[in-house]
């Protein structure tokens, strides 16, 4: 799938504006991260909600300290995500490149 100039400088344009933003998502990081919000944000659902169960279940089992268990492997994969992020950023970026690449040869392919 080779694409014109024209239509690499679409891409882009498209691409600059469905872009995640690094800095969005070390807000979301600092902010809600143990709810996974950074992980929804890059689109990584599947683990967002993982984490999100790690919270819950270490909250309500706190009292038994196994919820301390819980809540230990959350702040370490909070600390994991911090160098992790702006590769996700990119990972998302590459995504999105290809996707939008794809539609617009879909859309540009004679009949």
């Amino acid at each position: 799938m080779a694409l014109t100039t024209e239509q690499q400088m679409l891409v882009e344009q498209r691409l600059a504006n469905d872009k995640k933003s690094t800095l969005v998502a070390y807000l979301l990081w600092f902010f809600v991260g143990p709810f996974g919000a950074h992980r929804y944000y890059l689109g990584k659902t599947a683990s967002g909600l993982v984490m999100l169960a790690l919270l819950i279940v270490g909250f309500l089992t706190v009292v038994l300290y196994i919820g301390a268990i819980f809540l230990g492997i959350l702040g370490i994969w909070m600390i994991v995500d911090a160098f992790l992020i702006p590769g996700l950023v990119e990972q998302n970026t590459a995504a999105a490149r290809e996707r939008i690449s794809r539609e617009l040869a879909i859309m540009t392919t004679p009949a």
